[in-house]
């Protein structure tokens, strides 16, 4: 059964929440937007693209800072209007220097930095 990108559930800007995760420990690493073509050009490179709202642009992972994402797989959930992709990280995935995106938990009613940026 081959896959159409089109026949996913874009929202009304035309982009679809992708979560990126580390395939062997399962950490959660980043979420970001991608739209049918950034999807198209994620399967067919094998390097992650997004879309960024803020640039309207694509934005492949790592393509400036270095710390490129590697797509071993793309799974679809059941409603079709999200998508995972399981990625080899290359240094950190957060534009704040740390492994992942998710470095802030909500503990007794405050914030709590569960981790400090990569050396």
């Amino acid at each position: 059964m081959s896959f159409d990108p089109a026949s996913l559930k874009y929202d009304a800007n035309g982009l679809i929440p992708c979560i990126a995760q580390d395939p062997v420990s399962g950490e959660v690493l980043m979420m970001a937007w991608m739209n049918a073509e950034a999807v198209a050009r994620t399967l067919e490179t094998g390097r992650v693209t997004y879309w960024s709202r803020s640039r309207a642009a694509f934005w492949v992972k790592g393509e400036t800072s270095g710390h490129v994402q590697r797509l071993v797989e793309l799974r679809v959930d059941c409603d079709r209007d999200c998508l995972l992709a399981l990625v080899e990280q290359e240094g950190p995935a957060c534009h704040t220097n740390r492994r992942s995106c998710f470095y802030t938990a909500v503990r007794d009613g405050g914030e709590v930095v569960l981790s400090a940026p990569m050396a």
